[in-house]
């Protein structure tokens, strides 16, 4: 999806600066950032381990505030954690007490509302839980426990969907079903996703766009339009289109000089997919 000079975007993040205290002194994360999705838009960012995406997301989410800069979705602003957007975070972050059922009914209790069982059992079946709800998440794979986190944020049917490297720590074939899945999920729902990855292939699979950071202070340096036709399947990832695609933007990110470093401000780095394999 292109924006258009007649489109009302869904989120803008404008002029967005974040500076943390450390020990160390001020850690400058974000520096003047901008970005604006449109409605039902797959977005992803990508950039250099460190570079502040994780910032970005957490600013978006109304869990961090910004130094300066605003977050708004439709139109308003987003300073604490919206009822309209759900987030995946890098774990699952399923309660170790709580069988499957109970984690996903989370924010209904933290609403105060009765959870939608209806809504909650069509997004189990579509991703395969059915009948796993009395499993702890010991008793759940790695996959299964992010399947959960997904119906868990989808469950309340929130506006966009935010997902910060979801599947970075699963192995390599459950992560390319997990992209297939999120793709199946999104072109049903047409929720408006912003998808933070270091995975360049992952990156173009998925979105309509891809916004690529330099590295910290995190700031948008180039935005890549994706233009292959969907539904996709993981066969595209062989071609000479996305080879090449994939190669410009991780030229891009490799061409921009890195900032000085801070003690303790890398972000983790995740294991890689096959999808991978096309960055060379």
């Amino acid at each position: 999806m292109t924006p258009t000079a007649a489109s009302k975007p869904k989120l803008v993040v404008d002029r967005a600066s974040k500076y943390y205290d450390t020990k160390s002194g001020p850690l400058h994360a974000l520096d003047n950032y901008s970005m604006s999705v449109e409605d039902g838009e797959f977005a992803c960012v990508v950039g250099p381990s460190g570079c502040g995406k994780t910032t970005l997301l957490w600013s978006v989410a109304g869990l961090h505030s910004l130094t300066s800069g605003t977050v708004t979705l439709d139109g308003q602003p987003v300073t604490e954690p919206h009822p309209q957007i759900g987030m995946v975070f890098q774990e699952a972050n399923l309660l170790p007490w709580r069988n499957l059922t109970k984690n996903i009914h989370l924010p209904f209790e933290i609403k105060g509302i009765p959870p939608d069982e209806a809504h909650i059992e069509k997004l189990l079946d579509r991703v395969g839980l059915v009948g796993f709800g009395n499993k702890f998440p010991r008793e759940l794979s790695g996959g299964m426990q992010q399947r959960a986190a997904i119906v868990r944020a989808l469950s309340f049917n929130p506006s966009v969907l935010l997902m910060d490297e979801p599947f970075g720590a699963l192995d390599a074939f459950t992560r390319d079903e997990m992209n297939l899945l999120v793709e199946e999920i999104w072109l049903e729902t047409r929720k408006t996703i912003i998808f933070i990855t270091h995975n360049i292939a992952e990156a173009v699979f998925l979105s309509d766009r891809v916004f690529v950071m330099a590295a910290r202070p995190g700031r948008l340096v180039k935005t890549f339009d994706i233009p292959f036709p969907r539904p996709r399947s993981l066969d595209i990832m062989t071609t000479r289109e996305v080879f090449d695609l994939v190669n410009e933007i991780k030229a891009e990110i490799e061409h921009r000089p890195n900032a000085p470093a801070a003690p303790g401000a890398g972000e983790t780095p995740q294991q890689e997919s096959v999808m991978e394999q096309a960055n060379g």
